[in-house]
């Protein structure tokens, strides 16, 4: 089997995943707004939505289009990383419970979770994105999508552990610009 086709499925079931994370957070959000939950910061969710289509389409089209090879020394290594985000992602869901949503809600009188792997991170959730956003690219060597995504998605991700911060208590307000 062509190794893209391979590669090609993968994409498509971490896009699958994707849609059972928006799922699981729509759910969560409804619990979140029983609660009196509030969300802040919902100027930037278009474009971390579009950035992560933009992860998974750019993975694709680098791949087929420029014809990128599966090498083993990285496609193998990356794929492990890939797949170890994965179980991180929905270990942080489990953890949260009906706390974990895609968007930042908060609901009133609620502490930071300190269990799980927030025992060691504060936003496991957000290493689990940006060692994914490089590793699934470079299964099949999509090196180019791997470092745009990266420049892109850093800075996002950097904005909403702030933004997360000062809705959880642990930043001052006027950290965030």
């Amino acid at each position: 089997m062509d190794s893209r086709i391979a590669y090609t499925a993968l994409v498509l079931c971490v896009g699958l995943e994707r849609l059972a994370e928006v799922a699981t957070s729509r759910r969560h959000a409804a619990w979140s707004a029983e609660r009196g939950g509030v969300e802040l910061g919902a100027g930037h969710y278009a474009i971390m939505v579009a950035l992560h289509v933009g992860l998974l389409v750019g993975c694709l089209l680098e791949t087929w289009l420029l014809q990128r090879p599966f090498l083993p020394w990285l496609g193998w290594p990356a794929l492990v990383v890939a797949v170890a985000c994965q179980g991180v992602r929905w270990w942080c869901v489990r953890t949260l419970g009906g706390h974990w949503n895609i968007r930042i809600l908060v609901v009133p009188g609620m502490t930071p979770v300190e269990r799980g792997p927030y025992r060691w991170v504060h936003h496991p959730n957000y290493v689990a994105v940006a060692a994914e956003g490089v590793a699934l690219p470079l299964v099949h060597t999509a090196w180019i999508t791997a470092l745009l995504f990266t420049v892109a998605d850093v800075p996002l991700l950097l904005h909403r552990a702030r933004l997360e911060d000062v809705a959880l208590g642990r930043a001052p307000r006027s950290s965030v610009a």
